[in-house]
């Protein structure tokens, strides 16, 4: 099943997404610019043979829902994400504000 909804980011709406599968379920929120991801996101994929595309985006781990990964800590972002300012142990909801 795949759910698609809408979220606040102080007056910017940025899109969840929450796609179940078969034991797992896999979350993302996207702006504009970019996306933060739960951790089926491999960074570092983004970080080498897609580098050419210079995705924005950053990963966090052990999040179940939207809100968690608006939540955490972002363990990995890739190369772009880093050059918007945006860096490991930035928050989820904070991370998607630069991608605005």
């Amino acid at each position: 099943m795949l759910q698609v909804t809408k979220v606040d980011l102080d007056g910017v709406e940025a899109t969840a997404y929450t796609v179940q599968l078969p034991k797992t379920t896999l979350l993302a929120v996207a702006t504009a610019k970019g996306y933060i991801m739960c951790g089926a996101l491999d960074v570092g994929l983004l970080n080498t043979r897609l580098r050419e595309r210079g995705i924005v985006a950053g990963r966090a781990l052990g999040v179940r829902t939207i809100d968690e990964l608006l939540a955490a800590p972002l363990a990995d972002v890739t190369a772009q994400a880093e050059a918007m300012g945006i860096s490991p142990g930035m928050i989820g909801r904070e991370a998607l504000k630069l991608m605005v």
